[in-house]
């Protein structure tokens, strides 16, 4: 303990005399460690960290695997018969379901209306999560049957900031959706589910209306003594009906159900990102451990005489490089404490960054294991960056350092340029990738969107509403809303649309009466709106006319087609006039718009096929569509209108006092929303970039400015010659342009064997886009030679009388 507090003294008072040096590793590794830690907390809770649940290994979620010709895994939902044969078929599991698409309702409470979360689920739904309320019960079977008592469950958050934590709520009447619904239980403080709701009602799920479609999601509980396998089986047999008739379907198709963890289906989908994350993060700490090297490796040859003249006193090779150990495993654990605070501050930026429900359950705290994490990586750094110089010490010749004839041998330069070619070539990786996520960016934000954006501001309201079941009472609230919006000074028009462009749309099917076709069923978006819609977005009709306030319900159904659905299934054919669906006419064609996850998604955003309808002609079962969509009041105005979102309240306000908007938009949040991920996959990967490129700019400055001190003798006398200022600089550069020329042939080669797997992640532009290419080249030529250049400017302050009179 004596020695290790001797050295531990020495290395100190070593760091003290080089406060440039120990600065610039404890910023490198605090850079690299709080990219690491922050990159780390994210992982840790969405793949390893346990889910808040008794046994969370015991509750799964629902899987498919499907060998063919298009043979994926995918979590699945399912519908209301696949739920009942489940239910009532696989004893191993306790199974519930839920629906993951629920949009939202309003409360009624304390003469005043919020709009709230509302989580959809089935009976045993908190069994499966091993969830007891603090207060109350859970749903029963009859409550969970169709036409069953209405019920809901509170969470703690609402129960305590609206009903102000008051005991004896339970068993009382809450007015919700415009029907009493009784409070059946109050939910533990803290505790959450994946839906993360505000507050729990029945789905009473069926195989009719919602349960007509895979609209639901299925969560188990392996019971006590079974296994996951033999659910499985069960689960497998109990829809053989299903699994034959896709089969059937689709020759040389092969289905299989099968459950998996719920945090790795919960996270299924980011899983690919997230460790991509994790591999760039990893990148960043070997690109500054190659530097921190090259940094020990030049501060250690300033030292030779000082390490030989303790060998030639009897100190042993091994004391010598344990001291070298400890130096660097005292900086490694001042940069592992710099790092994080840097994480700390860096994960708060990352989680402003991610969209809603990235994390649909676990939190992100620095906790144990991130902190462990963090002190592991450190320890890493100290090994890494410290192998070369330990190393290095075991080949010093005593004599030739005795004489002060070493300072920095051809080995060590060729050893710091390896490292740097290595470092080059790494970011090269990260500059590629991130360039391809921002050429993708760019190319989605530039779609064209079929409308007018500028001007617009919209507002969505819940229409989940046992008022609003009723076709002519919907039918009243559009027309006298639309007409209180219209009176607000500013506002040129207005209208109401089932959704917008830039969100996920309903998803129907209609046969086809008319055209090539002729028989054939097909699936396209549809939305309903009111008339004026296409005038208030100004949606260039492309053909025949828009709807107009004579489209009634006793009238001839009618509907407007996009451009899409027109070339898709109306080929070189004027589709108006033709018929579709039950009777329904062709009266216009319109412009393409965007649109997020629909049909035939392929992309964030692209244009599908859509058909619109008047509202004025929607019938009462297509009302159903508000338990997942809100609609959209839309309105336009010529310039900025004062309080406008604070007046468009006030007139739906007027026409319905218990109907609160939950939220205005402008469309640009609205395309904001539906890139989110891709922009959090740009601003993360590029971040990551960017570090890196610092980080190998730092790196050549270091060797460069290295040699400058190393050689200014050299230097002198070549000066003293006859050579040139600018061909010492040149000289001297060459050696950092040379490490960095090697990395970036080597970075190429490496894009062309790595960047493939971007792939699923890029759209309309290729894995091998020239022109992100030659920006990589271009940018890290400019940055070598900046930082070649500006250490390598020194010589032109050598003087070289000076230095040959030193001489």
């Amino acid at each position: 303990m004596r020695s290790l507090g001797q050295n531990l003294r020495f290395a100190l008072r070593q760091l003290a005399r080089n406060p440039g040096f120990t600065v610039t590793v404890v910023i490198t590794l605090a850079l690299s460690i709080g990219a690491n830690t922050a990159i780390f907390s994210v992982v840790n809770a969405l793949m390893l960290k346990s889910l808040p649940y008794p046994q969370p290994d015991r509750i799964g979620t629902l899987f498919q695997h499907e060998q063919g010709p298009y043979a994926s895994d995918d979590l699945r939902w399912i519908d209301g018969t696949q739920w009942e044969h489940l239910r009532d078929n696989v004893p191993s599991l306790i199974s519930a379901v839920s629906s993951a698409l629920a949009a939202g309702a309003n409360l009624e409470a304390d003469h005043r209306i919020d709009y709230v979360h509302d989580g959809r689920v089935s009976a045993h739904y908190f069994d499966v999560l091993g969830i007891r309320p603090a207060l109350g019960r859970t749903f029963s079977e009859e409550e969970d049957r169709p036409s069953g008592p209405k019920a809901a469950i509170l969470s703690y958050n609402l129960w305590r900031n609206t009903f102000g934590a008051d005991p004896n709520l339970v068993g009382q009447v809450i007015h919700l959706k415009g029907e009493p619904y009784a409070v059946i239980g109050i939910l533990p403080q803290g505790q959450v589910t994946p839906l993360n709701a505000d507050l729990y009602t029945s789905l009473q799920p069926s195989p009719t209306g919602e349960g007509n479609g895979t609209n639901y999601e299925a969560i188990f509980r392996l019971r006590d003594g079974a296994t996951w396998q033999q659910a499985d089986a069960e689960m497998n047999r109990a829809w053989a009906y299903r699994i034959s008739q896709i089969e059937s379907k689709n020759p040389g198709t092969k289905i299989l159900y099968y459950t998996v963890p719920l945090q790795r289906g919960m996270t299924a989908a980011l899983r690919p990102r997230a460790v991509a994350l994790m591999l760039s993060a990893g990148f960043i700490l070997l690109i500054a451990c190659g530097n921190l090297a090259g940094l020990t490796l030049v501060r250690m040859s300033r030292r030779l005489p000082e390490i030989a003249t303790r060998l030639a006193l009897g100190a042993s090779r091994w004391q010598i490089q344990k001291q070298l150990w400890l130096e660097n495993l005292l900086l490694a654990c001042l940069g592992g404490a710099a790092g994080i605070g840097v994480g700390f501050a860096a994960l708060r930026g990352l989680l402003s960054l991610l969209p809603k429900g990235f994390l649909p359950i676990a939190s992100v705290p620095l906790d144990g294991p991130v902190l462990a994490f963090t002190m592991a990586v450190s320890l890493l750094t100290s090994v890494l960056f410290g192998m070369l110089p330990a190393f290095a010490t075991s080949r010093i010749d005593l004599r030739s350092s005795l004489a002060n004839r070493i300072s920095s041998s051809v080995q060590s330069l060729r050893i710091r340029q390896i490292l740097i070619a290595g470092e080059v070539a790494l970011t090269v990786m990260l500059l590629a990738g991130s360039g391809l996520l921002i050429r993708s960016l760019i190319h989605l934000q530039t779609l064209p969107p079929g409308f007018n954006p500028n001007g617009v501001m919209t507002a969505k309201a819940s229409l989940d509403d046992a008022r609003y079941h009723d076709p002519v009472a919907f039918r009243r609230l559009m027309s006298d809303s639309i007409s209180a919006m219209q009176r607000i000074p500013g506002v040129q028009s207005a209208a109401v649309g089932l959704t917008l462009p830039y969100e996920r749309t309903l998803n129907d099917g209609v046969v086809l009466h008319d055209g090539p076709q002729t028989g054939k069923s097909v699936g396209t978006d549809a939305v309903y709106i009111t008339p004026r819609f296409f005038d208030v977005l100004q949606m260039p009709i492309i053909r025949g006319r828009a709807f107009t306030t004579a489209d009634l319900p006793n009238t001839q159904p009618v509907v407007i087609i996009n451009s899409t659905f027109a070339q898709k299934f109306f080929p070189g054919l004027n589709p108006v006039g033709f018929v579709i669906g039950k009777n329904a006419l062709i009266v216009g064609v319109v412009s393409d718009t965007q649109l997020s996850s629909g049909l035939n998604a392929t992309a964030p955003i692209q244009s599908e096929e859509t058909i619109y309808v008047p509202a004025t002609q929607v019938a009462a079962p297509m009302l159903g569509v508000h338990v997942w969509f809100q609609p959209s009041w839309v309105v336009r105005t010529a310039g900025p209108v004062e309080g406008l979102t604070g007046q468009m309240q006030k007139a739906l306000a007027n026409v319905d006092p218990a109907l609160p908007f939950s939220g205005f938009y402008r469309m640009s949040d609205l395309q904001a929303e539906a890139l989110s991920e891709q922009r959090v996959e740009v601003a993360l990967l590029g971040t990551m970039a960017g570090l890196a490129l610092l980080l190998s700019a730092v790196g050549i400055f270091a060797l460069v400015a290295s040699l400058v001190t190393q050689r200014t003798r050299e230097i002198g006398i070549r000066i003293a010659l006859g050579s040139t200022i600018r061909q010492a600089i040149t000289h001297v550069s060459s050696s950092g342009v040379r490490a960095a020329g090697v990395g970036l042939v080597l970075g190429l080669v490496l894009c062309f064997l790595v960047l493939r797997t971007m792939r699923s992640v890029l759209y309309g532009v290729g894995v091998f886009d020239a022109p992100s290419l030659f920006a990589v080249v271009v940018t890290l030529a400019a940055v070598t030679l900046m930082a070649a250049t500006i250490p390598a400017l020194r010589i032109a302050r050598i003087d070289p009388a000076t230095t040959l009179r030193e001489e």
